[in-house]
């Protein structure tokens, strides 16, 4: 790992604009450095309403790319279709754009301390994915 270059981008997807939101705070502040991640949270519907919008989670990506990457971490079912469907077209995520195999919680903050410790993007898919391990036992 190396601070030196860009850092690698996260969008969090929900179907709630306030649940992506949330998480992305708790992610920052647990991440401590975190508040120098390029983060964003794509959630619910441009109206305010629940659901998954490309259009939003295409603007979040663009707004966190630095060119080191975007590990997008998704919520439910539909919001897991919507980026996958976004990622087969290949024009409205930025390139190094990945759909992450995560937690939605513990994957956030796993991918957030990662990135902010200046993870490349395989690192910070890697940590995120390793959340699915995180015991509460």
């Amino acid at each position: 790992m190396s601070g030196a270059g860009p850092l690698v981008g996260v969008v969090l997807v929900s179907h709630s604009k306030a649940v992506a939101e949330s998480v992305a705070a708790l992610a920052a502040g647990l991440a401590g450095d975190g508040g120098r991640v390029p983060l964003a949270a794509a959630g619910g519907t441009p109206d305010g309403g629940l659901g998954t919008s490309s259009a939003l989670i295409a603007a979040a990506a663009r707004e966190v790319d630095r060119g080191a990457g975007v590990a997008l971490l998704v919520d439910l079912g539909s919001a897991v279709l919507t980026v996958k469907a976004m990622l087969a077209e290949g024009d409205e995520l930025p390139d190094g754009a990945r759909l992450v195999d995560a937690p939605f919680v513990e994957g956030a903050v796993a991918a957030v301390v990662s990135a902010s410790a200046g993870a490349d993007l395989a690192a910070v898919v890697a940590a995120a994915g390793e959340a699915y391990g995180y015991r509460k036992q």
